[in-house]
């Protein structure tokens, strides 16, 4: 039995945890006691050196608490938002009218754009599901700017709780800013296709058992999964060109070596990505060019056999027919002389019988080589 896929995990929607205290005096957030939010509004938090300061229960609580806070960094995480939330966070951060936009309507292919000092990232986030052996995908937009990071989800997938836990868990880490936020999104997105291709390839695997088993549906099973090896090719490939455009401006932007070195890292594992699901995508075609010829070989053994039987049976009724035409000379002959009319002479000659003996055994004779010579016989 091919190995269990893993399964990813799931993030808690409108709830936030509680834990005391780690900063002065302040009760911070943790992931361990649920507390209700508004409907799509996951979780909020205002970072001061690199802890968490305060957990505003809205928007407007988190504008105030931002407002309030010297050199502090807001991280709001959204879930399908209406475009009223859009539109608040944007009159509040600024946000360009075509990234707005593009974050209510998603549908996005995953990208980059720098709005002066604002950056737009959309990524397309993958998770295999077990039960189903298919693969989901969903989007993840983010607003990278001077003191605020916005997630807004269009799925299920990205665990951002993971990376929120991660990163308080390393003040060192979360007072590099915004930007560090960013490079922890984007490893947990690309680790996050490792179980993906996993389950890929057991998929692959499999195919490949039911196409030298002769399994009739796996024709339709192959384009299947090709076209989800397609989708997540277009989900992981443009990530590359994101990444790019993030390195080429390290020198322009001022970006710590430390970070520097955390983006060229997942710039690694996902370049194995994308290699493994090209090569996915290869391995797919021929399995199902080896497919087509393992069915039509199967169709001309169907057709060898049933022209074999074919030939045996027209042979059959050649011996049949043969036969049947041998015993009807006989059968004829006695026939016409069984009539016993008055007047017919050969039934008052003397040598009547032998004639019609030595008629009968010329006529079978005569027509037996007939067919041995045609081989009928």
């Amino acid at each position: 039995m091919p190995p269990k896929r893993r399964t990813f995990l799931r993030s808690g929607l409108g709830r936030r945890l509680i834990r005391p205290g780690s900063g002065p005096g302040v009760a911070t957030p943790a992931w361990d006691t649920p507390v209700p939010f508004p409907s799509r509004l996951v979780d909020s938090a205002v970072y001061t050196r690199g802890h968490r300061c305060a957990s505003p229960r809205s928007l407007a609580e988190t504008y105030q608490c931002l407002h309030e806070q010297d050199n502090a960094m807001a991280w709001i995480g959204l879930y399908r938002p209406d475009p009223d939330q859009i539109a608040s966070l944007a009159r509040e951060f600024k946000l360009h009218d075509l990234a707005v936009e593009d974050a209510i309507t998603a549908h996005q292919r995953p990208k980059l754009e720098r709005y002066g000092d604002t950056l737009f990232v959309v990524l397309r986030a993958a998770r295999y599901d077990d039960e189903r052996e298919e693969v989901e995908f969903s989007e993840l937009h983010l607003f990278i700017g001077p003191g605020f990071v916005i997630t807004v989800r269009h799925g299920e997938a990205p665990d951002l709780a993971t990376v929120r836990r991660r990163m308080e868990a390393d003040p060192e880490m979360l007072t590099r800013g915004p930007e560090a936020v960013l490079y922890a999104i984007l490893d947990q997105v690309v680790d996050g296709y490792a179980p993906v291709v996993a389950g890929l390839e057991n998929d692959i695997d499999e195919i490949e058992t039911e196409v030298f088993g002769g399994d009739p549906k796996v024709s339709r099973r192959i384009y299947e999964l090709s076209r989800e090896v397609i989708e997540f090719q277009r989900a992981a490939r443009p990530l590359l060109g994101v990444l790019d455009a993030l390195s080429a401006g390290f020198a322009k932007y001022g970006t710590e070596e430390e970070l520097q070195r955390y983006l060229r890292d997942v710039a690694d594992h996902l370049t194995q990505v994308v290699e493994r699901v090209d090569g996915f995508r290869h391995l797919l075609q021929n399995i199902l060019t080896v497919n087509a010829t393992l069915v039509s070989q199967q169709q001309n053994e169907e057709m060898r056999s049933l022209t074999a039987a074919s030939y045996e049976q027209n042979e059959e009724i050649k011996k049949i027919s043969s036969w049947a035409a041998i015993l009807f000379a006989p059968t004829l002959i006695g026939t016409v002389y069984g009539m016993n009319f008055d007047h017919m002479p050969e039934l008052k000659w003397h040598y009547g019988y032998l004639f019609a003996v030595a008629l009968m055994g010329l006529v079978c004779g005569g027509l037996y080589l007939i067919f041995k010579r045609r081989n009928w016989l």
